[in-house]
């Protein structure tokens, strides 16, 4: 390895060793060999109102030769905004060449945040929508039910209340093997549930895991048999990979599996898969169900 070689790599470790001292539980290791880190910034710590994932990639290059690969996750980011925070965040690194910059990339988004909870903008709509948009996007996986599409746990409460109130024991919680394709990665964390409740208390407890909850999308379905009525309770959440937890819940359904949840965390490393992505999320789906 060339002596530059040695100093960038030396420059990304004293960067991650700073970045992680100084953003604590807000700083997150999503892949160590691949470079891939997750910090959630907001515009105040005690209540904040706008918060934004910033995702970077450090490429072998950085920072003397290759700037960072990054991806800005924010359900309100979207158009205009989206332009104007990654035309600055280019100008900090074309201004900094040569220089470790996520720091100051971490500040600037914070300073937009803040600005924006100082104006008077609306409050964030809490909607995410997909990275990606295919031609194809699932007529042939259309069943019938209309996913939910408002906060993940939140909807539940709406189910659960009409269940009995005393906490139901949290079922175990299996884990499949990440796959990773062009620096996404998928896994998928599977639980026996009989009972809505389950489902959101599964839910509520992988959310507490800091990987998981900050993955760019958490797809989930679950199927629970109702022997009394001898029908099927069942739902699913896309959590803004459109058409992603029909196709899942779709799968369930030909595999004939019942009285569980699964949920596909899918880390989005920079490159578009296309419809890839739902191969990937299947196949992470199955291997979980057959394990």
């Amino acid at each position: 390895m060339a002596a530059n070689d040695t100093e960038r790599a030396q420059q990304q470790i004293d960067e991650i060793e700073a970045l992680s001292s100084i953003y604590g539980v807000d700083w997150c290791v999503v892949d160590e060999d691949e470079k891939i880190y997750c910090i959630k910034i907001s515009d105040c710590l005690d209540q904040p109102k706008w918060t934004l994932c910033l995702q970077v990639i450090l490429p072998p290059g950085y920072p003397s030769a290759e700037p960072p690969i990054y991806q800005l996750n924010a359900p309100w980011l979207r158009g205009q905004d989206y332009t104007d925070l990654a035309n600055s965040l280019e100008e900090i690194y074309v201004q900094n060449l040569g220089e470790s910059i996520l720091y100051l990339w971490v500040e600037k988004i914070r300073e937009v945040l803040v600005e924006k909870a100082q104006s008077s903008d609306p409050e964030p709509d809490i909607k995410k929508t997909t990275e990606e948009v295919d031609e194809d996007d699932g007529d042939d996986f259309l069943l019938d039910y209309q996913p939910i599409q408002e906060d993940q746990i939140k909807m539940l409460n709406y189910v659960t209340s009409a269940e009995s109130q005393e906490d139901e024991e949290l079922p175990p919680i299996h884990h499949g093997n990440p796959i990773t394709d062009r620096r996404s990665t998928f896994q998928a964390h599977l639980a026996p549930v009989v009972t809505t409740r389950q489902v959101k208390r599964v839910l509520e407890k992988l959310y507490e895991n800091k990987k998981i909850a900050s993955a760019t999308h958490n797809i989930y379905a679950y199927r629970i048999y109702c022997e009394d009525k001898q029908t099927f309770l069942q739902d699913c959440e896309d959590d803004g990979e459109t058409a992603a937890g029909g196709r899942l819940l779709h799968l369930m359904q030909i595999l004939n599996v019942h009285n569980v949840l699964v949920v596909v965390s899918r880390w989005y490393g920079g490159i578009l898969l296309g419809p890839d992505r739902f191969k990937h999320i299947n196949n992470c789906a199955r291997n979980v169900l057959v394990e």
